[in-house]
């Protein structure tokens, strides 16, 4: 397994590419899956995405309910009502910090790492760093959603804490 490089830059393409699906776990993604929560855990990140790593399969890692969690395939499947703003950084945008509305409650379907399809509901910080994510494998970025965002949200540059 490896620390991979994390692909920075809004203009870089593979960034903004929406990813393909996976068929069937294989040794290969399962091997992403292990260097994804590496390159996160060396990077001390909340999750990182396939094409973070200059990858096009639909897998991210997200930290769920404290815990890394691989999530191949996932989606969104229901939103819930209740909006929240708080603030977001990006491995592939270092130092750039933005006021992010996102719901706070998801569901999510995904395959788990042992190919069975699972279903969960999210809520605060789980819920954020998952859409998060899952916006990576639809070649969306947090810049991306400044122009959707309340006037008052603003970018600022700092160092992570």
């Amino acid at each position: 397994m490896a620390v991979l490089p994390i692909i920075t830059g809004r203009g870089q393409s593979i960034l903004r590419t929406k990813t393909k699906k996976i068929t069937r776990v294989t040794r290969e993604i399962l091997k992403l899956v292990k260097d994804l929560e590496e390159t996160t855990i060396a990077s001390k990140g909340a999750g990182l995405a396939a094409p973070q790593v200059n990858r096009p399969e639909r897998v991210c890692v997200a930290m769920i309910r404290h815990k890394l969690t691989p999530l191949i395939n996932p989606e969104i499947t229901w939103r819930g009502s209740m909006m929240e703003t708080a603030e977001e950084g990006c491995l592939s945008l270092p130092d750039v910090w933005l006021q992010i509305t996102r719901p706070t409650e998801v569901i999510i379907r995904f395959m788990a790492a042992n190919g069975k399809q699972r279903e969960l509901k999210l809520q605060g910080c789980s819920a954020r760093t998952v859409q998060h994510e899952i916006d990576h494998l639809d070649g969306v970025l947090i810049v991306d959603h400044v122009s959707t965002a309340p006037p008052s949200s603003a970018a600022h540059t700092t160092e992570p804490l």
